[in-house]
């Protein structure tokens, strides 16, 4: 159980919002995107930077998010 409170979809910004619903609709847990809807300037710039970092480069998308999960469970991480 998480330590921070979830932030419901009235209580986060249109863009959190958006992402969150996004994830969920594809069957995922979007309990980071409303944890980390406390702090709405963070989402910004976490998401300013972690989208453009997986979605470009030489690795494609798909081995990239093996890798940040195979890391997150290294770290008991649970993503």
């Amino acid at each position: 159980m998480s330590r921070i409170r979830l932030l419901g979809d009235d209580e986060l910004t249109p863009a959190a919002r958006d992402q969150a619903q996004a994830v969920e609709a594809a069957g995922r847990d979007a309990s980071v995107l409303r944890a980390v809807g406390h702090r709405a300037d963070m989402f910004e710039r976490y998401f300013a930077f972690y989208y453009p970092a997986h979605q470009g480069g030489v690795v494609e998308a798909p081995l990239k998010e093996l890798v940040r999960l195979k890391i997150a469970r290294l770290n008991d991480c649970f993503t």
